[in-house]
């Protein structure tokens, strides 16, 4: 791709100047936006982020809700040529410290519910110069209560968008300019800012949107996962606005109930979560014994973590419909590996989508064998360019062409890949290789057990041993009876070193808010504990 490319105009005013200005694009309780009126509230943060003196490559935190004033400030700010950098809005006030600073963010766009939690780090902003706040929580001037060393000027969103005296063009970026960062919420170490380019989206995207969804204008789309991560982005911005589709925006944090209750009223046809919500779902309405209905659903979609193949079961078994199970990553933009309509193997994360290229690699470097365990490596031209003043992390991952994604898998006879977990998950008890994901698909399929993760404890002889954190379901009581059945149940479907040596019971498992098992503190709260503890 030669020339300039602007991703803004290509996802959003291409629709209006291509005549479909009037279609609906964003529904927002009970309000709907057509593309025509998103375009105007863009062209006008477009106008006020240049007033702001945001000039191409200045980072523009936005830390938002999903609500239509996230839409109009990415889609804006990618006008300009400027970077947004979408953040947690569930952040804690030193993590917005950091990508505040890491970023050198010129501008923060910032929900006025989340305003309290950054004022606490304010006094330590080394780059920020402007506040622009959606729904103050207060009529008192915001410089006043927000005191920014640096900080030149604060404003209510709404006063941006009062009409421009003139519009500013597209900024003439090259595909290979820098569009947008999403902060990896991985599981371990502190968020690395994932960098992509203006024409990354247009590799890593159809793929999915084409062979798993086949998304088109006459498509309707929710997700509970959110914008500010790189699978709500994908769901709720990237796919509708490419496609021409319409979006369901959910503000909120997901709750069983209230996505039902949503998912009713505007009854969309692609539905996307993850593991946990579905596996929450179903047993909210078995707890609650509501009636409810999908039928106006043509495709769910999870992704986040594996899917285990009991969920699936009872949410094909309760709506009729399958849950196609995918693979992705913030580094690749999107998801890779899926199962399909056509291609679905439950359990699984089913195959390369075209447009992707995988190989398994061993300890060495080498393909592995059909069945062999290996780390998986991705091409495709949209992966990210690499880690924002990372260059070891970078190095680490990048190989070439290829992106080092650090999760293990086989491939079995058919060509459908099966996730065994990242490499330093992987358990060795009796010197023999144990993938957690196996011991926990076992343990769902017990009646008592709602949730369940396996990590690696030491015995009093100092050997590792698998130990079972479970989650029950209502109705079931922890106790020492319970322990041993749940161990005898994994028992007689796995070999006896696979068996947990001790079942912990939690009221919750440790998730990053993309649903993500944060396994490393499970291990954490067993080294507290003296060895050999129960």
């Amino acid at each position: 791709m030669d020339g300039t490319f602007n991703l803004a105009t290509h996802l959003l005013d291409r629709h209006v100047d291509e005549g479909r200005g009037d279609r609906v694009a964003v529904h927002y309780g009970s309000s709907a936006l057509t593309y025509a009126d998103l375009q105007k509230q863009a062209h006008s943060v477009a106008a006020a982020l240049t007033r702001l003196g945001v000039e191409p490559e200045n980072r523009v935190v936005v830390c938002l809700p999903d609500c239509p004033a996230f839409l109009a400030t990415y889609f804006g700010a990618l006008r300009v040529g400027a970077v947004p950098v979408l953040v947690n809005t569930y952040a804690r006030p030193d993590e917005y410290l950091y990508y505040l600073n890491h970023s050198r963010a010129k501008v923060l766009v910032v929900h006025g519910s989340v305003l309290p939690r950054i004022r606490e780090v304010a006094d330590r902003l080394m780059w920020l110069r402007h506040l622009v706040v959606v729904q103050p929580d207060s009529d008192e001037p915001v410089e006043r209560r927000f005191p920014a060393p640096r900080l030149e000027g604060a404003a209510a969103y709404e006063d941006l968008l009062r009409p421009a005296a003139r519009v500013p063009d597209p900024a003439p970026t090259s595909p290979d300019d820098m569009a947008f960062w999403m902060y990896s919420s991985g599981t371990t170490g502190r968020p690395k800012a994932v960098v992509h380019l203006h024409h990354d989206l247009l590799h890593f995207l159809p793929p999915h949107c084409q062979q798993v969804v086949g998304l088109g204008p006459q498509d309707k789309v929710f997700s509970t996962s959110k914008l500010f991560f790189s699978y709500g982005r994908n769901n709720s911005l990237d796919g509708p606005f490419l496609y021409g589709a319409q979006v369901v925006l959910y503000p909120d944090r997901p709750e069983p109930g209230a996505v039902l209750d949503l998912l009713e009223e505007h009854r969309p046809t692609v539905f996307y979560s993850v593991p946990t919500f579905y596996a929450a779902v179903l047993d909210y309405l078995h707890r609650t014994g509501r009636w409810a209905r999908l039928s106006f659903l043509r495709c769910c979609i999870s992704a986040g973590e594996a899917l285990p193949r009991a969920v699936f079961e009872r949410w094909r078994e309760r709506f009729g419909l399958p849950i196609f199970d995918g693979v992705g990553s913030t580094e690749v933009g999107a998801i890779y590996l899926s199962n399909r309509p056509d291609c679905l193997r439950p359990g699984s994360s089913g195959k390369i989508l075209e447009g992707f290229e995988a190989r398994l690699v061993g300890e060495a470097g080498q393909s592995v064998q059909v069945g062999e365990v290996g780390v998986l490596w991705v091409k495709n031209d949209g992966i990210f360019a690499g880690y924002w003043n990372d260059h070891h992390r970078t190095q680490a991952c990048l190989v070439g062409e290829w992106f080092n994604t650090g999760d293990l898998f086989y491939q079995d006879e058919d060509g459908f890949y099966w996730y065994v977990g990242r490499a330093d998950d992987l358990l060795k008890p009796s010197g023999l290789w144990v993938s957690p994901l196996e011991v926990e698909g076992v343990l769902l399929q017990h009646p008592a057990v709602r949730e369940a993760a396996v990590v690696g404890a030491l015995d009093e002889a100092g050997l590792e041993k698998p130990a079972a954190f479970v989650v029950l379901r209502e109705g079931y009581q922890p106790g020492p009876g319970l322990e041993e059945e749940l161990k005898n149940f994994v028992r007689q479907q796995l070999p006896s070193y696979k068996c947990p040596r001790w079942v912990h019971f939690a009221t919750e498992l440790p998730r990053t808010t993309t649903g993500k098992l944060q396994r490393y503190r499970l291990r954490e709260a067993l080294r507290a504990q003296p060895v050999g503890a129960p």
